[in-house]
């Protein structure tokens, strides 16, 4: 047998301290003179050891399903104003890349106030975690009060699935992404669309002018979408 196999068969420092710390309560457990505050103590110290370990390896394998991660491309189109990924080509690109890597990825909606959506990403070592967005039923569109409801929901799991993968998309023409080498400008875009009004849009102008390294595509799409949401806010 190669040394590499050895290695690979060797148990890990964590594993070996896990079972050095069940077999101490298994002996404690036949022991009927066990003292109760220690044994829950050194159950609690094999719980804090798993999750430890469970995080690490979330962490990991994370990191490694990064690369892997597509951008995706905007087919939804908000009225002209600007375009985004739907959920359902989100879903479709990253379902097989996640079981793949060992994850889950599911959600939560709360209705008591407002409309809550919590995605939740789940690994196989059991570490999870877990981002949320409180919305507005969205009637934007003439959208009767289901499709308002429904149009939020789906919100918030494209805003989750983003927040907890870190996804990125492009625009579904793919004229700044492909022309300009996959130059990825969906910070700016984030940043144009979450201006509150012309100030914040102005500010933004003004470091885009700074800007030396953004393909003339990509930064005529950007300029695209600064005007429109400059019309939105004077609207």
């Amino acid at each position: 047998m190669s040394a590499v196999v050895k290695q690979d068969l060797m148990p890990t420092t964590a594993d070996n301290e896990g079972a050095t710390i069940l077999s101490v309560i298994s002996r404690a457990a036949s022991d009927p003179n066990v003292d109760i505050d220690k044994m829950e103590r050194l159950l609690q110290m094999h719980e804090r050891m798993q999750a430890k370990q469970a995080a690490s390896e979330f962490a990991s394998d994370l990191a490694e399903m990064q690369d892997k991660l597509p951008s995706i491309g905007e087919r939804g189109n908000a009225a002209g104003r600007y375009t985004y990924a739907l959920w359902e080509d989100i879903n479709a690109a990253i379902k097989p890349i996640l079981r793949a890597h060992g994850f889950s990825l599911t959600f939560r909606t709360d209705f008591s106030d407002g409309i809550t959506v919590t995605g939740v990403l789940l690994h196989r070592s059991g570490h999870r975690e877990e981002t949320s967005i409180k919305l507005p039923a969205d009637s934007s569109g003439n959208k009767n009060a289901v499709q308002a409801v429904a149009s939020s929901v789906s919100y918030g799991k494209r805003y989750t699935a983003g927040a907890l993968l870190n996804l990125t998309s492009h625009g579904e023409d793919d004229d700044a992404y492909s022309a300009s080498g996959a130059y990825d400008y969906s910070a700016w875009r984030d940043a144009i669309k979450g201006a509150a009004d012309k100030a914040e849009l102005d500010g933004i102008a003004a470091e885009l002018k700074s800007q030396q390294n953004i393909p003339k595509e990509a930064m005529k799409a950007i300029r695209a979408l600064w005007s429109a949401r400059a019309k939105e806010i004077a609207a």
